[in-house]
């Protein structure tokens, strides 16, 4: 038996499950304060939250929550694994592109942008001293840290939950989903997508395939799902740093299972803006992972069950690896050390969720 429970928060979809369902209602309560939090703290569309304070700093070394310390520390640890593919130094990009709000509004204003091929200043620039609790951000540098929160929300819930409640727990923010405790038989089912609609159907179009994972995260990205028109301009949300505009991708969504939710949104933002190499990339971190090309063509590393679609595999995978998806990174000290904009992206991903035991991840969120 389990119970389950969907709102929205953070600008996405919610959905909580436990394996106790006279659990539910405390957990949920437990989840709803801790996104408060993190929405209070993380929010660059909020001019009160303590991430928008930055932005005033010039340069200076303020000092910070360690709620905030742990999401910054995430995000510069995800710019240094995947080679700046997710950069935090993309909000001014995201500003001028037009999403500079929650994207519900966004959609709702249709004035043209003007492109300009701008890199992003880089996350070498930004110093996060762990000691003394202090970030320094450069004057004229606006953090966006949309690539790693919900991933890193999701997975600090599911960890505190099923801590506080002993029993098994799903956490799923926009699709970016972490699950920790005892999980259950079979367990935690999960469909994986890449086109949105309701989250008790299969999808009558795109491509969806039934996996388990006992641990860790998954994640999908992708580019089909939030995407906005300004003018003539057709944009998504997936930042190329060295041009400070959408990417241009190969892949329609990247689905990618870690040992972290965290981990497995770095890597599968990463892999679109890596674009034709990201395979490769994936199959050397031995990450499993779901490549979905802009025609429709699936591919898959080693470690991804295949199944028909829409239909639950006989194995067990993806399993979550043995150690963090970029292990060297995780151990190091969290400090920029100057220097330009990388050449790769940031961007997000998720989705929604099927009843019961299972979830869903689809592009964006």
């Amino acid at each position: 038996m389990t119970a389950a429970a969907d709102w929205r928060a953070l600008g996405t979809s919610v959905r909580l499950v436990t394996t106790d369902p006279a659990l539910l209602d405390s957990c949920n309560l437990l989840l709803a304060r801790h996104l408060a939090e993190v929405d209070a703290t993380c929010s660059r569309f909020r001019q009160d939250s303590e991430l928008a304070a930055l932005d005033g700093t010039d340069g200076r070394p303020v000092k910070v929550s360690p709620l905030l310390e742990e999401a910054l520390a995430v995000a510069l640890r995800a710019a240094e694994a995947t080679d700046g593919a997710v950069d935090p130094t993309v909000g001014s990009a995201m500003n001028a592109l037009g999403y500079d709000r929650d994207f519900q509004l966004i959609q709702e204003d249709g004035r043209p942008v003007r492109l300009t091929v701008r890199p992003v200043p880089g996350w070498r620039l930004v110093t996060l001293d762990r000691t003394t609790g202090t970030v320094t951000v450069p004057a004229g540098v606006r953090l966006d840290l949309g690539a790693t929160a919900k991933a890193w929300a999701a997975d600090r819930a599911a960890t505190m939950l099923a801590e506080a409640a002993g029993c098994g727990v799903l956490v799923s923010l926009g699709g970016d989903t972490a699950v920790a405790g005892r999980p259950p038989h079979g367990g935690w089912r999960i469909r994986v997508q890449d086109a949105t609609g309701p989250v008790e159907e299969i999808p009558a179009r795109g491509s969806s395939d039934m996996v388990s994972i006992r641990g860790g995260g998954l994640a999908t990205s992708g580019t089909t799902a939030r995407r906005w028109r300004r003018g003539a301009q057709e944009l998504h949300h997936i930042i190329d740093p060295y041009t400070g505009l959408p990417a241009q991708t190969p892949w329609r969504t990247v689905s990618v299972a870690a040992a972290t939710c965290a981990d497995a949104n770095a890597a599968s933002t990463a892999a679109l803006v890596k674009g034709a190499g990201a395979e490769r990339w994936l199959t050397r971190l031995a990450l499993p992972a779901r490549l979905v090309a802009n025609d429709g063509t699936v591919l898959t590393t080693p470690g991804w069950p295949t199944s028909r679609r829409g239909t639950p595999t006989s194995q067990q995978g993806p399993a979550s690896p043995a150690r963090p998806a970029f292990e060297d990174e995780a151990v190091r000290p969290i400090r920029g050390s100057g220097g330009g904009a990388p050449r790769n992206g940031t961007g997000r991903g998720g989705g929604g969720e099927t009843p019961s035991t299972a979830t869903t991840t689809r592009a964006a969120a």
